[in-house]
């Protein structure tokens, strides 16, 4: 196949390459199968016409027995001939009427000769149609030669291959039809897939427009076709869920930075504010300026904290080996009791009610970074609920997991912002000043470290009431391999 061809045989269609493939082989087929019935035909043709040769070969010896003479059948058109072969030369006995070309008669007299079997052989004689020869031994010494005409034989022939020709040419042609319109149906859903593929480019990711809808009754394809469409189906939910999960992490990102930007503002405006106020006490009002250095120093340090609690969930998020996590053999109810005594040291007219275990509770954790959740969770049961509200602490286990609850009996967390504690920088009092209610990063925070341990933090709870839950594995492998 040249250059030129095999790039208009590729520019084809699959399915007319496959109907013309489907063509191609038919006609093979239909010439091996038309070749084969022809020379099976003719040659049984033939073995018809040497029967009739050997039944007419009794009359035919008698009478060149009786008569010495080669003659003519009129209703057969055929030729016989005696010849006494006895001698150097095969010689016709009283030759009578015989072809005007006796030569290839003669020939196979000769021949048989010198043979013990009869023979065949297909020749033309006296420039008419081939005849068919035919000679054997009819007593010592004397040969009998039959020459039958193939005329019929021919035109039979010629009419077998003409209807051979027509009939395989209409069934190859019909075979092409039809196998064109069943490749066509059968290729359909490949085609309902490019058509999916190109609106996939196109950014449409709508439901209608990226999703192949099922044939369970298979008449679309088979079930290959059916497994692939769910395959393709279930790439197509993959591609989307993950194209989702990358918008949402994009919009979360932006928020947070945007976040991050107007939280860092504040700080930095007022580091800058207090640098230039101790500038300018320690030039005009000296006594002013240890006040003003301790502002500085107070939000350079609380800007510090921001930017670690930051750097700690980056780092959580980004799931690294090096987790800042180390882990050890620790009681969690003494871990508690460390945790409320500093609460009540820093918050002492706050009613704490504590309940634990007998025994210690022992796990494999980070003591620093789950005493960190601990008191945020504390500090915020103190600050988000009016002076006096009681604050409980509850430590337990059961056979899998360890809990601490902590609660308060304050005003409770409105239903709509149960969903969105935990976001980062979210506050549920807008105007509450950053001094006392912090940067927002607190319960973000913690859930990442919880998280990080494979446990959970769960809130839940009513109007009066609001219960954080910590909940911890007691046992498995170290995420970090530690």
């Amino acid at each position: 196949m040249t250059p030129r061809l095999w790039r208009a045989w590729r520019g084809l269609r699959l399915g007319t390459r496959l109907a013309l493939g489907l063509g191609a082989l038919s006609l093979l087929a239909f010439a091996v199968v038309g070749t084969a019935l022809t020379a099976y035909m003719r040659d049984y043709l033939e073995h018809q016409l040497v029967d009739q040769m050997k039944l007419a070969q009794v009359v035919q010896t008698k009478d060149a027995a009786e008569h010495g003479t080669v003659r003519r059948e009129p209703y057969y058109g055929w030729y016989t001939a005696v010849y006494d072969v006895s001698g150097s030369s095969a010689d016709l006995r009283r030759p009578a009427e015989v072809p005007a070309d006796a030569g290839a008669l003669t020939a196979l007299a000769e021949t048989m000769a010198h043979s013990d079997d009869e023979l065949t052989r297909t020749v033309r004689i006296g420039g008419r149609g081939p005849y068919l020869l035919r000679a054997c031994e009819v007593e010592p010494g004397v040969v009998l030669v039959s020459a039958a005409p193939l005329g019929d034989v021919e035109n039979t022939m010629d009419r077998l291959i003409t209807v051979q020709v027509v009939a395989f040419g209409l069934a190859l042609l019909a075979l092409v039809v039809s196998g064109r319109r069943m490749l066509r149906r059968g290729l359909r859903p490949l085609s309902e897939m490019a058509h999916t593929a190109h609106g996939i480019a196109s950014h449409d990711l709508t439901e209608s427009a990226a999703r192949l809808p099922l044939r369970a009754d298979g008449r679309a394809g088979g079930r290959e076709v059916e497994e692939l469409r769910t395959a393709f189906n279930a790439m197509l939910e993959h591609i989307d869920d993950s194209l989702a999960v990358r918008a949402e992490a994009e919009g979360r990102l932006r928020r947070f930075v945007a976040d991050a930007s107007h939280e860092l503002r504040t700080p930095l405006m007022s580091v800058r504010g207090y640098a230039d106020l101790f500038q300018y006490a320690a030039a005009n009002e000296p006594g002013e300026r240890d006040r003003h250095l301790a502002r500085l120093r107070a939000e350079a340090a609380r800007m510090g904290v921001l930017l670690d609690d930051l750097l700690l969930l980056a780092r959580l998020d980004a799931a690294e080996v090096e987790a800042p996590l180390r882990k050890e053999e620790t009681d969690l109810t003494e871990l508690a009791r460390h945790a409320v005594d500093a609460f009540r040291a820093s918050h002492p007219g706050r009613p704490l009610t504590v309940t634990a275990p007998p025994e210690p509770v022992r796990l494999r954790l980070d003591p620093q970074r789950v005493r960190q959740v601990l008191d945020n969770l504390l500090t915020n049961a103190a600050v988000h609920t009016p002076p006096g509200t009681e604050v409980s602490l509850r430590v337990s286990r059961d056979a899998d997991t360890a809990r601490v609850e902590v609660a308060d009996a304050g005003p409770g967390i409105p239903a709509a912002d149960r969903e969105r504690v935990f976001d980062r920088f979210y506050r549920l009092d807008k105007a509450r000043s950053r001094d006392r209610g912090g940067s927002g990063l607190g319960l973000a925070v913690a859930r990442s470290l919880i998280a990080a341990h494979g446990g959970s933090v769960e809130l839940t709870g009513a109007p009066g009431r609001t219960v954080f839950t910590v909940t911890l594995p007691s046992a498995g492998p170290d995420p970090a391999g530690r």
